[in-house]
């Protein structure tokens, strides 16, 4: 493993655990097994650092989402079915994505104090380029008078909001029974309002 890369690898481990604001130099060059000045020469500063650090993270897990896309929505036999069957795969967390979810949910807690030209970075590496591709693969739909739709990037959002809600209160079911049960929920209530009888 190079300097960069191992650098990059620690790092993520370390803004994932502690976060942007508590996360040093020292102890991340300690987790990568470099010198400090090491992470200075390759990435300028911490912003530097964590800048690559999200998009490097964000591109290989919207890599795997934009395959899911491609495997499940490819070619539609039973539109529903095969919605419900993508958004299950979409929503299963993988543990590979573990450390980049907890980055997100740092960014979430710490948005204020890193700077908006990474937040933006991000979004257009991970989620929004994740999104512009399902939304495309809706406006195919459309196309061939599957869904109904005006503007397909809303259309993308609607689905990945109905699919990803949770019931909190309730924990009697298994992990893999939520997540099926509330996607084929959203899918349905996504049909109901994009479906080809539909008036969106």
């Amino acid at each position: 493993m190079d300097k960069r890369t191992a650098v990059l690898a620690g790092a993520r481990t370390v803004f994932a655990r502690d976060g942007y604001t508590r996360a040093s130099i020292d102890v991340i060059a300690a987790a990568a097994r470099v010198s400090t000045r090491t992470i200075y020469n390759h990435f300028g500063d911490k912003a530097g650092l964590f800048a690559a650090v999200i998009e490097t993270s964000a591109a290989g897990v919207a890599a795997a989402q934009l395959a899911l896309i491609d495997r499940y929505l490819g070619t539609i036999g039973d539109l529903e079915e095969d919605l419900v069957a993508f958004g299950i795969a979409w929503r299963t967390p993988v543990p590979d994505h573990v450390e980049h979810s907890a980055l997100v949910r740092q960014i979430n807690a710490e948005g204020g104090h890193i700077p908006a030209e990474v937040i933006e970075t991000w979004q257009q590496t991970g989620p929004l380029a994740v999104r512009r591709a399902l939304a495309a693969r809706f406006e195919a739909f459309a196309a061939d008078g599957l869904l109904t739709l005006e503007d397909p990037l809303r259309a993308a959002l609607h689905f990945s909001a109905l699919i990803s809600g949770t019931d909190p209160a309730y924990r009697s079911r298994t992990l893999d029974e939520e997540v099926a049960e509330t996607v084929r929920s959203g899918v349905h209530a996504f049909l109901h309002g994009y479906g080809e009888n539909s008036t969106a």
